[in-house]
């Protein structure tokens, strides 16, 4: 939703995207390119990032891959 994306990114000066899968081709490749059209935007994605995937339990997976609630804040509070 582009407007919706416009809207925020306007509020908040910067986007932050979060995926359980490779960020290249996902939500983040999809957020980019419908803001760098209409109103560029700082987007930080969380997600895996050009690498081959791990084999694992949820909580062991998100540890490796930073996706914690915890990285998540940490990311946002780091750029805010």
């Amino acid at each position: 939703d582009e407007e919706l994306l416009v809207k925020y990114a306007k509020k908040t000066k910067f986007m932050v995207t979060a995926e359980n899968h490779n960020v290249i081709g996902g939500l983040y490749s999809a957020v980019s390119e419908t803001l760098a059209q209409v109103y560029p935007t700082k987007i930080f994605p969380i997600g895996v990032k050009e690498q081959f995937g791990q084999v694992g339990l949820k909580p062991y997976l998100k540890a490796f891959y930073k996706m914690t609630a915890e990285d998540i804040v940490e990311l946002v509070l780091k750029n805010m």
